[in-house]
C-alpha cells in the first residue's frame, strides 16, 4: 500500500512537471544579408541556392526585377531584393547569390541577396511581433517578426505576403 501511495504521488508529480513545461516549437530559417542586415526565410520554402548566373532581361518588367534564367529546363524570375527594399545598389561580387524559393505549388522565383549566411533554428516564442519603426510600407508590411539569434538582430521575411504583392492573380483561379 505504501509502495502504491508513493508511485500515485510520483505519478503526479511527473504529470504537473510535464504540464508547467512548455512545448518549444523550434521555426528553421535560411538567412542571407541584404545591406548588410541579417534576413531570415522559412528553410521549407527555399529549393536551392545558386551562384549568380546571367539573367536575361525582360523589357517592361516591374524595376525591381532583373528578369529571368533558366532552371533545369524551367524559366524562373529573378528579383532583386535590394531594389525591391528601396536599398542602394552596389556590385555583384564573389557572395552574391541567388536563393530559389518556391511560394505556391507550381512557381519557383530567385531572389538576388548579397550573400547566404546559415540555416538556424529559433524557438518561435522568441520571434517579436516587427517593431513599427520604418514608414515604408513596402518593407515592413513584409516582416513576419525579428529575432536575436547569436547576438545579431534577425529579420525575419513572410515570403507569402511578398509573392503574392508581386504576383498577379490568375483569373481562372477563382472561376
Amino acid at each position: 500500500m505504501n509502495e502504491s501511495i508513493q508511485q500515485s504521488t510520483k505519478d503526479k508529480k511527473e504529470r504537473a512537471k510535464r504540464a508547467n513545461q512548455e512545448e518549444i516549437v523550434y521555426l528553421q530559417w535560411a538567412t542571407f544579408k541584404v545591406n548588410n542586415e541579417l534576413y531570415g526565410i522559412d528553410v521549407m520554402q527555399v529549393k536551392e541556392v545558386l551562384r549568380y548566373t546571367a539573367i536575361t532581361p525582360v523589357p517592361g518588367s516591374e524595376y525591381y526585377i532583373m528578369g529571368i534564367i533558366n532552371l533545369r529546363g524551367n524559366v524562373a524570375t529573378v528579383i532583386d531584393l535590394r531594389r525591391f527594399f528601396n536599398m542602394p545598389s552596389v556590385g555583384l561580387d564573389d557572395d552574391t547569390r541567388i536563393i530559389m524559393v518556391e511560394f505556391n505549388e507550381q512557381e519557383v522565383i530567385g531572389l538576388v541577396v548579397d550573400s547566404v549566411d546559415e540555416v538556424i533554428n529559433i524557438p518561435q516564442n522568441e520571434v517579436e511581433r516587427a517593431p513599427s519603426v520604418t514608414s515604408d510600407e513596402t518593407s515592413r508590411r513584409y516582416v513576419q517578426g525579428v529575432s536575436y539569434y547569436n547576438g545579431s538582430l534577425t529579420i525575419l521575411m513572410d515570403l507569402s505576403k511578398m509573392m503574392a504583392s508581386i504576383t498577379p492573380i490568375n483569373e481562372e483561379d477563382f472561376h
